[in-house]
């Protein structure tokens, strides 16, 4: 039996929205990878680009469990001796929201330049608007990912 493999006609690239509002960042960028990969496709291949675009709303109000918001850190280096500096997941989320959903997402995609070709379908917003209403996106609800009351 010959391995399948999609062509590029076969393959299509739908809208999906996901509300981020009360969403556990590392359960909502698991969903929110698949979907890019396009491994909740029956034409699913490692090797091609079969994912869906996925626009993120309301990313300033996703949220992370227990203190990691306090405790986790982001690091960064400009490169140069003493150059490290690191932030709290806490103080990036009040700064820059979209950059930690970015980032979760983009740390559970392959490396390499298929991952950043998926990376490029994902649009994440601040806030409940976004400018891709003329795609006509469908509503994805991510009920596992929801924060449990306690």
């Amino acid at each position: 039996m010959r391995t399948y493999s999609p062509k590029p006609s076969d393959i299509e690239h739908s809208w999906l929205v996901v509300d981020a509002e009360d969403l556990v960042l590392g359960r909502m960028a698991t969903e929110v990878a698949v979907r890019l990969r396009g491994k909740h496709k029956p034409r699913y291949a490692p090797h091609a680009d079969v994912g869906d675009h996925v626009i993120v709303v309301n990313a300033a109000k996703v949220v992370m469990t227990s203190d990691k918001a306090d405790r986790e850190r982001v690091w960064r280096h400009s490169g140069y001796p003493g150059g490290i500096k690191s932030t709290s997941y806490g103080d990036l989320l009040r700064s820059h929201p979209d950059q930690v959903v970015r980032g979760a997402v983009r740390g559970m995609l392959p490396k390499g330049t298929l991952g950043r070709k998926m990376l490029s379908r994902l649009k994440v917003y601040t806030g409940p608007n976004h400018p891709h209403a003329a795609q006509c996106p469908r509503e994805l609800t991510l009920d596992g990912a929801r924060r449990r009351s306690s």
